[in-house]
């Protein structure tokens, strides 16, 4: 079990990480709180590990392995952290060996995650709406299922909503950071949709006319809406307290997609967020679709999914 060094470690990170999501974090329950923060702290590191930052932002320089080297050791300490009985030294790594164990979650589901990272490492570039899909299932989808795990949820569909709500996320994401990201060195958008506007994927970060890019996020945005709407409806499977923080999590992104759309060329002039009055609108907002998702059956008009892309069995 992790220590409580540990987790204040874990919860600092998640309040310095995520701002968007540290909010709704907060209507867990205690016991969902905890393991949600762990889970959070282990993607965190992952991510940052990867990137060579902390907390999404530049590390201080000092010599790091290469990429595949720092990629292995987290394939390595995530394994050790998802076999029974051991106790990894690392405080993150023991956090996930908690979460885990508490809520068996699979361990193919962290590795998946881990393969997502695989493929910013070897500069994989998607062309088709499928392969950003893809993509999308192993950093984000996968961690909507082990949260979803965590808060109870055992059977298939839910599981399948709390991965569309993942995916969801993250194409919003990409959208909001398009041009961040191609500074990188990293391009998300499908190849295929960038030829269609007649933009060459190596000049985004330096477009001069950015009325083509703000046509391919937006295809991008349209395309969130409907796995945004079908993790909506998923919400009736998870306890009031967790599905008010995921309906609210759900709104603040959803409108931080929104927002990118609406500014059209002018999107990546100052980064799109929402302003601590706009969250406490969408918690409150949040809490009566989630009252009443939480205390309707779950057997109760569920619209099929047989459109979306759905992740791996």
């Amino acid at each position: 079990m992790a220590d409580q060094a540990a987790f204040a470690q874990a919860r600092a990170a998640l309040r310095r990480g995520s701002k968007s999501f540290h909010g709704a974090a907060r209507l867990f329950d205690p016991a969902t709180r905890r393991s949600v923060v762990l889970l959070y702290a282990w993607c965190r590191h992952c991510d940052d590990v990867i990137d060579e930052q902390h907390l999404g932002f530049a590390a201080p320089a000092a010599p790091a392995p290469d990429i595949a080297t720092r990629l292995a050791g987290l394939r390595a300490n995530t394994i050790l952290a998802c076999t029974p009985g051991a106790l990894p030294a690392e405080p993150v790594f023991a956090g996930l060996a908690e979460v885990v164990a508490r809520h068996h979650l699979p361990p193919r589901y962290p590795l998946a995650h881990l393969d997502g990272f695989a493929m910013d490492a070897a500069g994989r570039r998607y062309r088709t709406e499928a392969d950003i899909l893809d993509y999308c299932w192993h950093v984000a989808g996968v961690i909507g299922v082990m949260m979803a795990l965590i808060m109870g949820a055992r059977d298939d569909e839910t599981l399948d909503r709390a991965s569309d709500l993942g995916i969801a996320f993250q194409l919003t994401n990409i959208a909001r950071d398009v041009i961040d990201d191609a500074r990188a060195g990293r391009v998300y958008l499908p190849t295929d949709w960038l030829d269609a506007e007649g933009i060459d994927p190596a000049g985004i970060a330096g477009l001069a006319d950015r009325a083509g890019l703000a046509a391919v996020t937006a295809r991008l945005i349209d395309l969130a809406e409907p796995y945004y709407a079908s993790a909506a409806i998923g919400l009736r499977a998870l306890p009031a307290r967790s599905a008010w923080s995921i309906a609210t999590a759900l709104r603040v992104y959803r409108a931080i997609g929104r927002k990118v759309r609406a500014r059209g060329a002018a999107a990546w002039d100052r980064r799109v967020v929402t302003s601590k009055p706009e969250k406490l609108c969408h918690l409150l907002a949040a809490s009566l679709p989630a009252t009443v998702a939480a205390t309707r059956g779950p057997g109760q008009c569920r619209p099929p999914r047989d459109a979306l892309w759905t992740r791996p069995a």
